[in-house]
This record gives C-alpha cells, structure tokens and sequence, in this order.
C-alpha cells in the first residue's frame, strides 16, 4: 500500500512524537518516578501509537472507495487484518 506524502508526513511526525514519549518514560523508570506517573505516559504513548496505525489504515481505505482496490493495489483482506491488528 503506497501512502500519500502528506499522510507519509504526519506519521512520521506522530511516531517521532511517541519516539519522544517512549524516551520519557524510560527516563521515568530509571529515575524511580511513581507508577502512576509511568503508567499514564504509557497509555498516552499506547494511545498514540494506535492513532497512527489507524490513520494509516484508514488512508488505505479510503484509496480504496475512491481508486478501487485493483488501481490503488490495495487487499480489502489485508486492510480488514490490519485494521483488526491494532490495539
């Protein structure tokens, strides 16, 4: 599945954002911050990483109402496994 350049864009743009997070909450643990703490950036960062496979299934889907799936060389099978993946 071939991505757009803006869609390209801005999932990079997220999973840097979530690299940044993930990065945190290392730094969280070995600094010995409150579990509280740690398990809500988790979640935050989990969250996130959902949004942008999502986004990216979503991006697919929607090639594949305009284009049809054979132009846009999209597998509805495959977008429907992708899509059941995340989370």
């Amino acid at each position: 599945m071939q991505l757009d350049d803006r869609t390209m864009d801005d999932a990079l743009v997220n999973l840097r954002k979530v690299q940044g997070q993930v990065a945190g909450v290392i730094r969280m643990i070995e600094q010995g911050r409150d579990c509280r703490e740690v398990v809500r950036q988790t979640s935050a960062a989990s969250h996130a990483l959902e949004r942008v496979g999502f986004r990216l299934v979503a991006s697919g889907l929607k090639r594949c109402v305009s284009e049809g799936d054979v132009a846009a060389g999209v597998d509805a099978d495959e977008l429907e496994r992708m899509f059941l993946s995340i989370g």
